[in-house]
């Protein structure tokens, strides 16, 4: 088998891409042809840029819980300096609840009273009460005017804020 008609088989190297049995079969192939699912296998390219694909399931965070025992200690965790502040909140020692209708071309409004603080923190004060209670109101002086007659609802707010005694008149 030496004659010039038949190749010999060798182990050399060649440059040509080793290619399935039946691409040859294959006509018309162009490498628009790989991107189609329909033809063969979708080519692998990446935008510039974009993520890698991800397998599905996999956290992309999981390498960050990985070197999470590799981090530092935080800070300790703050604790309140006082006993006192850890329970409730201290507000004003007293204040007085009451309805009135007077002026107010028969409207009914809810006044607080006594409560003996400044006006700034009044008026975070009647903020924090229009929220809870889900109404209207403003300061006036050093009252706190709530629209309604919320006599009822008004007294287990202001202690849940701190109120010792409320008075109901």
């Amino acid at each position: 088998m030496t004659n010039g008609s038949t190749k010999e088989m060798t182990s050399e190297p060649t440059n040509e891409p080793s290619r399935p049995a039946g691409s040859e079969a294959r006509s018309g192939s162009s490498p628009a042809a790989a991107d189609d699912p329909d033809r063969g296998a979708p080519a692998s390219r990446t935008a510039p840029g974009a993520r890698p694909p991800t397998r599905p399931g996999a956290s992309p965070f999981a390498a960050l819980e990985a070197l999470r025992s590799s981090l530092p200690a935080g800070p300790p965790a703050a604790t309140p300096a006082t006993p006192a502040a850890a329970g409730k909140p201290r507000g004003p020692a007293r204040a007085v609840v009451r309805m009135e209708r007077k002026g107010r071309g028969g409207k009914e409004v809810t006044i607080v009273d006594k409560l003996g603080l400044p006006p700034r923190e009044l008026e975070a004060w009647c903020k924090d009460l229009k929220h809870a209670l889900g109404c209207g109101g403003s300061v006036d002086g050093e009252l706190i005017v709530l629209q309604g007659d919320l006599r009822a609802r008004v007294p287990a707010v202001l202690n849940a804020r701190g109120v010792s005694k409320v008075t109901i008149g």
